[in-house]
């Protein structure tokens, strides 16, 4: 079995026109909401045993903050790949994870993200900044992912933590 856990970054600061897409930071909501969806993990006992990330900025800051809350002490790989990929190019990077690995977290943006969420699964869900999904596959390797074929166990936002 595969578990693939996808995090979209936190909300990002749209306040400086100056800046290209790529730099753009957290904002203080996004600083607040990804250590809390970290922990949410943590609560859930599903630790990855790899993380792959788009290097944009919002995404990298996301994944520290999340990583520290959640007390996971692993390197993060940063993949160019990820930024601004459609679902099709996430595909690729899935499928190409080391299969001695059962659980990946993937942290990057939408509308990428929830387009592969939504192919993987076959259900239609929202991915809002800092959405943490946990998807199941019943294969050994990572290469044999399917679409439609991973079961969605659950879809944890900032919003749900609040009630």
């Amino acid at each position: 079995m595969k578990t693939l856990l996808l995090l979209r970054h936190a909300k990002s600061d749209w306040g400086d026109d100056s800046l290209p897409d790529f730099d753009r930071p957290l904002a203080p909501r996004g600083k607040r909401d990804a250590p809390r969806m970290g922990k949410a993990l943590r609560k859930r006992g599903v630790m990855p045993e790899l993380i792959i990330s788009s290097p944009a900025a919002r995404a990298k800051t996301t994944i520290e903050d999340f990583m520290k809350a959640a007390h996971l002490d692993l390197t993060v790989k940063f993949a160019e790949s990820i930024y601004g990929a459609p679902s099709s190019e996430l595909m690729k990077v899935i499928r190409s994870l080391p299969d001695e690995i059962s659980r990946a977290l993937m942290v990057g943006h939408n509308p990428g993200f929830e387009d592969l969420l939504n192919r993987l699964t076959g259900k239609r869900e929202r991915m809002p900044t800092a959405a943490l999904a946990r998807i199941e596959f019943q294969i050994d390797q990572w290469a044999d992912i399917e679409e439609e074929k991973g079961k969605l166990m659950w879809l944890l936002t900032p919003k749900q933590l609040d009630r």
